[in-house]
Order: C-alpha cells, then structure tokens, then sequence
C-alpha cells in the first residue's frame, strides 16, 4: 500500500522532534527516515540522541530507516553491527563501507534500504546471488540539497521500472513547506522539478508516474494544513473541493476510489455504481459543456452506467448521456491526472 512519511533529524533536537513525532501518529505516518553521518548534525551524545529517538518512534509505531556507514557503530557505543539486532532498529540503510556478502548476511535481520542512486546493476545481481529476498528490500534515492542537481521524472521512472520488476519497493523525498533543512534551506527533493512545487501534487505524481511505494518528507517540518493532506493520503485517498448542485449533494464526503484500470479522460467512482440505478434513478438534463473538472453523473440514457459518478481529466466533447453536477475547484484540477489505480478521493 502506498504510504507517505517524514525525515527526522537528531540536530533538531529531541523536544521538537518529540512533536513533529506526535503530528505524525495523527497523520498516520508508518516511515521515518533519518542519516547519522550528515557533517552539519551537532550532537553531543550520539547514542543518547539516537536511542531517544528510537524510542519515540517505537511508541508512535514508526519505522526509522537509519542511514548508517561503518564509524556509526562506534557512534552509538556498539562494539559490532550485530548489536543493532538488540536494538529497535528494522530498517537500515548501509552506506559506503559494506560487502554485498555483509548486505546479505545483514538483510537476514533487517530490512534493507539500498542507495537506489548508485548500486548497479552487477551488485543487484551479486545480492540476488546470496539467495536475499527482495521482497525485504527497499530503493531509495538521494535527495539532493543543491538546487539542480535533482533527478528527472523520466529517470526515476525508468529506474523504479527496472527495481518494481526484481520485487524490490521503491522510496523517494520531496521537499517541504514549512522548515527546511540546512545549510541551503532549498528543499530536499529527489526530483529537481519538485524543489518548489506543491508537496501534494509532487507526492502523488511519484506515486502514479513513478512507481514509488513510500514517499517521504525530505525537510523538517511541514505546515498542518499539509500534515492534514497526509492524513487523508495515509488514509488512502486525497481530498477534492468542488461546487455541486445541491440536488446532487448526496456525492459529497464520500469516499470514491478510481477503477484499477484507469481511463485517461475520466476519473470513475466504483463507489457511484451503488446509488446509480439502471434508467430510472437520474433523468436526462439538458447537455452542458463537459470541460476538465466536470462532475458528471450517467443520466437514463446510459442504461446500465446510468448512476456512474465521472470527474473529466481533460476538456471533453459534450454528452447527453450524462448530467454534469458541479465542477472541481480551479486550484485542485491540477491533482486530477494523478489520482488513478484505485485511488481514493472525497469531493468536499
């Protein structure tokens, strides 16, 4: 299930750190990621950090994905990497300094969050060859401080191709909208076009276009209007304003999921086909103007699709076998190309 999380950082301390973690039960967050060898992180007692935060997101039921190397054992006081296993600690990211045969021997404990961005194709190979299940994996790709230096959409969906058919789930940032990270405070995003765009509407294009599993905030703290969209996309869908006519009210705070096999025009409700009764239930209405946002409801005229709740993707020719009902808000027609393969959405 696609799901959506924060990055955590030690240098922000533990008190706020302790509240963004409370935001983030709410919003139903399940990943957290973390680096324990980032330069500009200031920490006295690493292992005291390190176990404090683990125990708070133990408490909220998040999984830390901690990115560590080899002198991260000695941070946390740990005489081998073994010793993780007595510790909280499910998800690591290795870095620089590990065999495949290590990595392997590893993801028999742990799950494993490999550096999409820079393991080849021989090293997939070479793990596959240890008998590691994939199915423990996870790509992640870099976010990238520098303005840039980004990925392009077409580069990561080419990459997550590649990793979704081996059966290894795919992870990547964007950027958030309320405190950024240093030192340049531009946004952490994996793709550069994403650096200043809206965080919603870039989380779901890297869950339709890119075949991403988890998406995570890159920065450190989000506003709680957007704490609230994660909420809801935790929740497995997103949230749609909209005008409509109060005759066809009934259609609001519903949850509506789009068909598994999406329409490039249309957005069908699977949910619509419960109150839409086959040529009697919605007489036929005079045919308006069907253009991109267009709420529409299959009228008499479209026997056994009379009921069928239908938002237009793009401008479309007028139709008589369907009443239009109202109209999606200007500022969210933007998120309607993406919400596709069953995914959710309440008109509001």
């Amino acid at each position: 299930m696609f799901t959506v999380g924060i990055s955590l950082y030690l240098g922000t301390g533990i008190e706020k750190n302790r509240e963004i973690i409370d935001k983030a039960k709410r919003a139903k967050v399940k990943y957290a990621f973390t680096s324990l060898h980032l330069p500009e992180e200031r920490v006295e007692d690493y292992s005291k950090e390190v176990n404090a935060l683990l125990e708070l997101c133990t408490l909220a039921d998040i999984k830390l994905i901690i990115d560590i190397g080899p002198r991260t054992i000695e941070k946390l006081k740990l005489k081998s990497i073994q010793e993780l296993k007595e510790t909280p600690i499910t998800h690591i990211r290795p870095d620089y300094g590990f065999t495949s045969k290590e990595i392997a021997e590893l993801s028999n404990t742990f799950n494993i969050v490999f550096n999409s961005s820079t393991i080849s194709e021989e090293e997939l190979m070479e793990l596959k060859g240890y008998g590691c299940d994939f199915s423990r994996f996870l790509a992640a790709d870099n976010f990238y401080p520098k303005p840039l230096t980004g990925l392009s959409i077409d580069t990561l969906v080419e990459r997550n191709k590649r990793l979704k058919y081996m059966g290894i789930k795919t992870l990547a940032f964007v950027p958030g909208d309320l405190v950024k990270r240093g030192p340049l405070y531009e946004g952490l995003p994996t793709v550069e076009d994403h650096r200043y765009k809206d965080p919603l509407l870039s989380i779901l294009e890297l869950r339709s276009s890119a075949l991403c599993d988890i998406v995570l905030i890159g920065d450190v703290d989000i506003t709680e209007e957007l704490w609230n969209k994660l909420e809801k996309l935790n929740s497995g869908y997103v949230e749609l304003r909209a005008d409509i006519r109060k005759e066809y009210s009934f259609v609001r705070d519903i949850i509506h999921h789009d068909r598994p096999d999406s329409s490039s025009y249309v957005i069908r409700s699977q949910e619509s086909r419960e109150y839409g009764t086959p040529g009697k239930l919605f007489k036929a209405e005079t045919a308006m103007l069907r253009s991109k946002g267009s709420i529409s409801i299959g009228n008499e005229n479209y026997l056994r699709y009379s009921g069928e709740l239908e938002i237009a993707r793009v401008d479309l020719p007028v139709e008589a076998r369907v009443n239009i009902i109202g109209k999606i808000d200007q500022e969210d027609i933007k998120y309607l190309q993406y919400i596709d393969k069953a995914m959710g959405f309440r008109i509001i």
